[in-house]
């Protein structure tokens, strides 16, 4: 019984590997559009978190 779920693992690694091009254009493309929307965003990004923060900490200092 080992041995048929050794076989089974074994040939559905290689059926469904996957398209590993595809998903690395993809984790790029979204790294770059971060980037880009930091770049742009930062001053109003950080502010909004720091709103965020403060109203649900308060006076905690969290």
């Amino acid at each position: 019984m080992g041995l048929r779920v050794l076989a089974w693992l074994m040939t559905g690694m290689n059926e469904e590997r996957g398209d590993v091009p595809g998903w690395v254009l993809i984790v790029l493309m979204t790294s770059a559009l971060v980037v880009a929307i930091w770049g742009v965003a930062r001053g109003r990004l950080v502010a909004i978190v720091e709103t965020a923060l403060n109203t649900v900490c308060g006076s905690l200092g969290c």
